[in-house]
Protein backbone atom coordinates (compact mmCIF):
# COMPACT_ATOMS: atom_id res chain seq x y z
CA UNK A 1 0.00 0.00 0.00
CA UNK A 2 2.75 2.47 0.91
CA UNK A 3 4.50 1.93 -2.41
CA UNK A 4 1.44 3.08 -4.34
CA UNK A 5 0.63 6.04 -2.12
CA UNK A 6 1.48 9.38 -3.77
CA UNK A 7 3.05 10.72 -0.58
CA UNK A 8 5.77 8.08 -0.70
CA UNK A 9 5.95 7.80 -4.46
CA UNK A 10 8.17 10.05 -6.54
CA UNK A 11 5.78 10.01 -9.51
CA UNK A 12 2.33 11.54 -9.17
CA UNK A 13 0.41 14.59 -10.29
CA UNK A 14 1.07 16.89 -7.34
CA UNK A 15 -0.81 19.77 -8.98
CA UNK A 16 -3.88 17.54 -8.66
CA UNK A 17 -3.24 17.21 -4.89
CA UNK A 18 -3.10 20.99 -4.52
CA UNK A 19 -6.16 21.74 -6.66
CA UNK A 20 -8.21 19.06 -4.85
CA UNK A 21 -7.17 20.42 -1.45
CA UNK A 22 -8.11 23.98 -2.41
CA UNK A 23 -11.46 22.90 -3.87
CA UNK A 24 -12.28 20.87 -0.75
CA UNK A 25 -11.28 23.78 1.49
CA UNK A 26 -13.48 26.22 -0.41
CA UNK A 27 -16.46 23.85 -0.25
CA UNK A 28 -16.00 23.05 3.45
CA UNK A 29 -15.55 26.67 4.46
CA UNK A 30 -18.60 27.72 2.43
CA UNK A 31 -20.70 24.96 4.03
CA UNK A 32 -19.53 25.99 7.52
CA UNK A 33 -19.88 29.73 6.93
CA UNK A 34 -16.13 30.16 7.54
CA UNK A 35 -14.22 32.77 5.55
CA UNK A 36 -11.45 31.34 3.42
CA UNK A 37 -9.84 34.70 2.67
CA UNK A 38 -7.35 35.21 -0.12
CA UNK A 39 -4.48 35.07 2.40
CA UNK A 40 -5.76 31.91 4.11
CA UNK A 41 -6.23 30.25 0.73
CA UNK A 42 -2.69 31.21 -0.30
CA UNK A 43 -1.25 29.90 2.98
CA UNK A 44 -3.12 26.62 2.42
CA UNK A 45 -1.76 26.47 -1.11
CA UNK A 46 1.78 26.97 0.21
CA UNK A 47 1.29 24.26 2.86
CA UNK A 48 0.21 21.92 0.06
CA UNK A 49 3.13 22.99 -2.18
CA UNK A 50 4.75 19.66 -1.32
CA UNK A 51 4.16 16.70 0.95
CA UNK A 52 6.91 17.97 3.23
CA UNK A 53 5.64 19.80 6.31
CA UNK A 54 6.09 23.57 6.03
CA UNK A 55 7.11 25.99 8.76
CA UNK A 56 5.40 29.32 9.30
CA UNK A 57 8.56 31.23 8.41
CA UNK A 58 8.98 29.26 5.18
CA UNK A 59 5.45 30.28 4.28
CA UNK A 60 6.09 33.88 5.34
CA UNK A 61 9.18 34.01 3.11
CA UNK A 62 7.22 32.78 0.10
CA UNK A 63 4.40 35.22 0.78
CA UNK A 64 6.97 38.03 0.87
CA UNK A 65 8.10 37.15 -2.65
CA UNK A 66 4.78 38.38 -4.09
CA UNK A 67 5.10 41.95 -5.41
CA UNK A 68 3.46 44.57 -3.23
CA UNK A 69 2.71 42.06 -0.47
CA UNK A 70 4.30 42.04 2.95
CA UNK A 71 2.83 39.68 5.52
CA UNK A 72 3.72 39.71 9.21
CA UNK A 73 4.54 36.53 11.14
CA UNK A 74 1.39 36.96 13.25
CA UNK A 75 -0.72 37.07 10.09
CA UNK A 76 0.70 33.74 8.92
CA UNK A 77 0.24 32.16 12.36
CA UNK A 78 -3.38 33.35 12.45
CA UNK A 79 -4.01 31.91 8.99
CA UNK A 80 -2.46 28.60 10.04
CA UNK A 81 -4.54 28.59 13.24
CA UNK A 82 -7.70 29.08 11.15
CA UNK A 83 -6.67 26.25 8.81
CA UNK A 84 -5.97 23.92 11.75
CA UNK A 85 -9.28 24.87 13.41
CA UNK A 86 -11.11 24.08 10.17
CA UNK A 87 -9.32 20.72 9.91
CA UNK A 88 -7.63 21.68 6.64
CA UNK A 89 -4.08 21.28 7.92
CA UNK A 90 -2.37 19.45 10.78
CA UNK A 91 0.52 20.63 12.89
CA UNK A 92 3.36 18.14 13.09
CA UNK A 93 4.22 18.77 16.72
CA UNK A 94 7.73 17.28 16.69
CA UNK A 95 8.75 19.55 13.81
CA UNK A 96 6.59 22.61 14.55
CA UNK A 97 5.52 22.48 10.93
CA UNK A 98 2.26 22.08 9.04
CA UNK A 99 0.99 19.59 6.50
CA UNK A 100 -2.24 19.48 4.50
CA UNK A 101 -4.98 17.19 5.78
CA UNK A 102 -5.91 14.37 3.41
CA UNK A 103 -9.45 14.04 4.85
CA UNK A 104 -10.52 17.57 5.76
CA UNK A 105 -14.23 16.74 5.89
CA UNK A 106 -13.82 14.03 8.53
CA UNK A 107 -13.23 14.76 12.19
CA UNK A 108 -10.07 12.93 13.23
CA UNK A 109 -6.74 13.22 14.96
CA UNK A 110 -3.77 12.54 12.80
CA UNK A 111 -1.24 9.82 12.81
CA UNK A 112 1.82 10.59 10.75
CA UNK A 113 4.74 8.73 9.28
CA UNK A 114 7.54 11.29 8.94
CA UNK A 115 10.54 10.44 6.78
CA UNK A 116 13.73 11.70 8.38
CA UNK A 117 15.50 11.30 5.04
CA UNK A 118 13.45 13.38 2.59
CA UNK A 119 11.12 15.13 5.03
CA UNK A 120 7.85 13.84 3.55
CA UNK A 121 5.01 13.30 6.01
CA UNK A 122 2.30 10.75 5.29
CA UNK A 123 -0.99 11.03 7.15
CA UNK A 124 -2.67 7.89 8.36
CA UNK A 125 -6.24 7.90 9.58
CA UNK A 126 -6.40 4.51 11.21
CA UNK A 127 -9.28 3.85 13.61
CA UNK A 128 -7.35 0.87 15.01
CA UNK A 129 -4.56 3.14 16.22
CA UNK A 130 -7.05 5.50 17.84
CA UNK A 131 -8.83 2.56 19.52
CA UNK A 132 -5.55 1.07 20.79
CA UNK A 133 -4.50 4.38 22.33
CA UNK A 134 -7.93 4.95 23.84
CA UNK A 135 -8.15 1.40 25.24
CA UNK A 136 -4.64 1.49 26.69
CA UNK A 137 -5.21 4.91 28.24
CA UNK A 138 -8.64 3.90 29.54
CA UNK A 139 -7.25 0.90 31.43
CA UNK A 140 -5.07 3.39 33.29
CA UNK A 141 -7.92 5.79 34.00
CA UNK A 142 -6.54 8.33 31.53
CA UNK A 143 -8.86 10.30 29.25
CA UNK A 144 -7.33 11.03 25.86
CA UNK A 145 -7.93 14.56 24.61
CA UNK A 146 -5.55 15.03 21.68
CA UNK A 147 -4.17 11.73 20.38
CA UNK A 148 -1.63 12.80 17.79
CA UNK A 149 0.87 10.12 16.81
CA UNK A 150 4.08 10.91 14.93
CA UNK A 151 6.38 8.11 13.85
CA UNK A 152 9.78 9.04 12.44
CA UNK A 153 11.66 6.72 10.12
CA UNK A 154 12.56 6.28 6.46
CA UNK A 155 10.21 6.08 3.47
CA UNK A 156 10.73 3.36 0.84
CA UNK A 157 12.73 5.69 -1.46
CA UNK A 158 15.08 6.80 1.33
CA UNK A 159 15.52 3.19 2.48
CA UNK A 160 16.53 2.30 -1.07
CA UNK A 161 19.01 5.21 -1.22
CA UNK A 162 20.62 4.13 2.05
CA UNK A 163 21.30 0.59 0.79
Amino acid sequence: MVGTNPHFCSVHDHAHCVSDALAQAEALCAARGARLTVLRRRVLELVWASHRPRGAYDILEELGEAPGRRAAPLTVYRALEFLVDQGLVHRIESLNRYVGCIEPGASHNGQFLVCDGCGVAFELNDAGIVAAISDCAGTRGFRVVHPTVEVHGLCPACQEKSR
